[in-house]
């Protein structure tokens, strides 16, 4: 019994550090607001991958993982985005701006739970790395202007929905042994992400950046080469009709 409850505790974990960065960002602490969604991220990797590891997973743990998530990386994000960047704007622009990523995430979340996907592969970004990058990038403030603010924050919300393709590396799984230091490795996790929290969440940006990026400009490849495709298609039509015309 103690056994199949341990993949949900993670996946409480993960829900209450959603709700730290929460609080935490109208205190005012936008870097330790933005670490308590990574450090969320690192145990909804867990779960998962516990569950399969110890053989418990379940309709319950997927329904709480997916609930979870809508907070810590659908409503946490975009408060933080708000609190740092957006409060200042005009109030009907931002508060709609901040509610459509955790929208949008859900939405994200939902079409999951019905349709998974293809294998090795997410269809649309994953909430969880959107909502990364949208705390995170929430940290550069100071440097980038709320137009881009809004720019990118309706740009992940539309790549959660989209039908981009996104390697899954979730299915990834882990030995029983490696399940039982996973609490040594969280701890050692927070602890340096506590004593840099600035550092560990910008660098945490570009790599969950290039992520997004990558399936953004596939999405514009694909849709280039259909282009190309049917002015193919035209030319070679054109072709035809005068040979047979």
């Amino acid at each position: 019994m103690i056994q199949k409850s341990i993949p949900s505790l993670f996946t409480i974990g993960n829900l209450m550090l959603g709700m730290f960065g929460i609080m935490m960002a109208f205190d005012g602490k936008v870097s330790m607001a933005a670490i308590m969604v990574i450090i969320a991220m690192l145990l909804d990797g867990l779960d998962g991958r516990v569950a399969r590891a110890l053989k418990c997973e379940s309709e319950f743990g997927k329904e709480l993982d997916s609930l979870s998530d809508v907070v810590s990386f659908g409503v946490a994000p975009a408060v933080i985005m708000y609190v740092s960047s957006l409060h200042d704007l005009n109030s009907a622009l931002a508060w709609t701006v901040t509610a459509i990523f955790p929208v949008f995430g859900a939405l994200r979340l939902a079409r999951f739970n019905v349709h998974p996907g293809v294998p090795g592969y997410f269809i649309g970004l994953p909430i969880p790395a959107a909502g990364g990058v949208l705390a995170t990038l929430a940290l550069f403030n100071k440097d980038v202007s709320a137009p881009f603010m809004i720019v990118a924050t309706l740009l992940l919300s539309y790549l959660m929905v989209s039908t981009v393709k996104y390697p899954n590396f979730k299915k990834v799984g882990l030995p029983k042994k490696v399940v039982v230091g996973a609490p040594v490795v969280i701890v050692v996790a927070v602890a340096v992400a506590v004593v840099f929290p600035e550092q560990i969440a910008k660098l945490i940006f570009v790599l969950l950046g290039i992520y997004a990026l990558y399936g953004f400009k596939q999405n514009i490849d694909r849709l280039t080469a259909r282009r190309r495709h049917r002015r193919r298609r035209r030319s070679e039509d054109k072709v035809y009709h005068s040979k047979n015309g």
